[in-house]
């Protein structure tokens, strides 16, 4: 530690203050060794890292993240397989209820009900439970939240099970409803009672996304008692209230591996269209192109796979030689190992390339995904 001279003026004025000055420095230094990530250099500039809670992230981004991982799971191959290897592996076969009454006849009577339930749960009429279990995984993963709204039927309604459940996407949540009241608040459409307990979800009787009913369309939200949502997100931080998709730390991997890969077809596509170059021929019946007009009489110049361009001056035909550019396979790879590792999976599930791993070694691997 260095004593410059406000250090030596202080002392002169106040040995004591000057004292505490250099202890504080001296802690100060001591504290950036041990912590290097805290201290500012090269490396860290630019590095932003603002001390917000996990919901004031959450608010601002959550709507576009969520379209986004969906838009990457339906378009983007590495995106579906890793959402559909979450989903596999989480639900399997399914969860089967077996009941064990010690009654023979009690649990006869409740495999019956069950099986009943089992085919009547979804109250769209479309799934099974088994069905609507992997329905709920896959939101879930994909869009980081789902909402499972309990729904109470009536005697008269037919059913062995006075009981379905209906799923919800996190989008009919008013993301914008956010109040204090009088007990309680609301924050990005959940109600909390004074003590911090979920009271109720403010809902949209439609989806906002619905394209016939339009924006202004949705009706306003509505509060729905707490006790008949279950809203099922994974939980990171203390205070969390809404879930992020699972995609959220390799979306710009995933993007920048298809941009990659489409700069690659572009390239072989332009290195396929000139085949020869032919010098020699007269001026007249030169150009860079077949010549071709438009109806205005415009000259239009166009590539095509085997062109055979004729250039001016020369007694001579050259043919193109397309380059190689090496190195394609190893970042592929390197980088679906990224987007694995942030997706949650094994490279093996991501891509079912299996060839640098043996039954032992991917058997380890799987230990910890499975986990």
């Amino acid at each position: 530690m260095t004593i410059n001279w406000i250090d030596r003026a202080i002392g002169y004025v106040s040995p004591v203050a000057a004292a505490r000055r250099a202890r504080a420095r001296a802690y100060l230094d001591l504290v950036a060794r041990r912590y290097e990530a805290a201290g500012g250099s090269r490396a860290t500039y630019g590095w932003l890292t603002p001390a917000t809670s996990a919901n004031a992230e959450i608010y601002g981004a959550l709507p576009i993240l969520r379209t986004r991982a969906r838009d990457l799971a339906r378009n983007n191959p590495h995106a579906a397989k890793a959402v559909t290897a979450l989903v596999n592996n989480t639900i399997g076969s399914g969860i089967v209820a077996r009941p064990k009454t010690g009654d023979q006849n009690l649990d006869r009577r409740i495999v019956g009900l069950w099986q009943d339930f089992v085919k009547e749960i979804d109250a769209d009429g479309q799934l099974d439970f088994y069905g609507l279990q992997n329905l709920v995984a896959r939101a879930f993963f994909e869009s980081g939240e789902v909402l499972v709204r309990r729904r109470v039927r009536r005697a008269d309604d037919g059913l062995q099970v006075p009981l379905q459940y209906q799923v919800l996407e996190g989008d009919f949540l008013d993301h914008a409803k956010n109040e204090d009241l009088a007990n309680g608040q609301v924050r990005m459409g959940v109600e909390f009672n004074g003590i911090g307990r979920r009271r109720a979800y403010w809902m949209f009787p439609e989806h906002p996304g619905e394209g016939r009913y339009g924006a202004a369309a949705r009706g306003k939200s509505r509060a729905v008692p707490a006790d008949q949502i279950l809203h099922l997100y994974e939980k990171q931080r203390p205070g969390q209230i809404r879930g992020v998709p699972w995609l959220t730390p390799v979306m710009l991997k995933l993007r920048e591996l298809d941009d990659y890969e489409e700069a690659e077809i572009v390239r072989k596509r332009l290195e396929a269209c000139v085949a020869a170059i032919v010098f020699g021929e007269e001026e007249e019946e030169q150009g860079i192109a077949p010549t071709v007009r438009d109806g205005a009489g415009n000259l239009i110049e166009q590539f095509e796979p085997g062109l055979i361009a004729y250039a001016r001056g020369g007694k001579d035909i050259k043919f193109t030689q397309p380059s190689v550019a090496g190195g394609y396979a190893e970042y592929k790879r390197a980088q679906l190992h990224t987007i694995a590792a942030g997706a949650r999976v094994t490279y093996e599930l991501l891509t079912g390339d299996l060839s640098q791993v043996n039954y032992s070694s991917i058997r380890a691997g799987l230990v910890e995904f499975r986990r």
